[in-house]
């Protein structure tokens, strides 16, 4: 699609009035099956993509201790070695992935950093889209 407009017409996706949901998503984030280039910010619900991500880094899956409500995980975390995580109670696979399924989370993370190294990049969200 073509970007440019013709003179005197609105861009739908700028300005301080422009909606929330018309607000083009940044160019370096892309869904998770599509590009791994150095960077990059991806995005994936896929239980077996965030598995091997973090068993690749050595990670376990984790929660913060005391966070827990009703019997159910509070804070979701990863446990990378190295990395000071005394402080995370260490959960199984599937218990980790029912509290993010439950509550509609995606995935954020990098594969490779720009300067072309490993990262560890990753963040938990709210999904806004309704395609579990």
């Amino acid at each position: 699609m073509n970007d440019q407009r013709r003179p005197g017409t609105r861009d739908p996706y700028a300005g301080p009035g422009a909606s929330s949901s018309l607000k083009k998503p940044p160019e370096s984030i892309v869904r998770a099956e599509s590009s791994q280039q150095a960077g990059r910010i991806l995005v994936t619900r896929n239980h077996d993509v965030i598995r091997r991500w973090a068993e690749q880094r050595g990670a376990r899956p984790a929660t913060m201790p005391g966070s827990e409500y009703d019997g159910r995980l509070g804070v979701l975390r990863f446990d990378f070695p190295g990395y000071g995580g005394a402080v995370l109670r260490a959960v199984g696979w599937d218990e980790w992935f029912a509290t993010f399924d439950a509550r509609r989370l995606t995935f954020r993370y990098q594969e490779r950093r720009a300067d072309g190294g490993p990262s560890n990049f990753n963040r938990l969200e709210q999904s806004h889209r309704d395609d579990r």
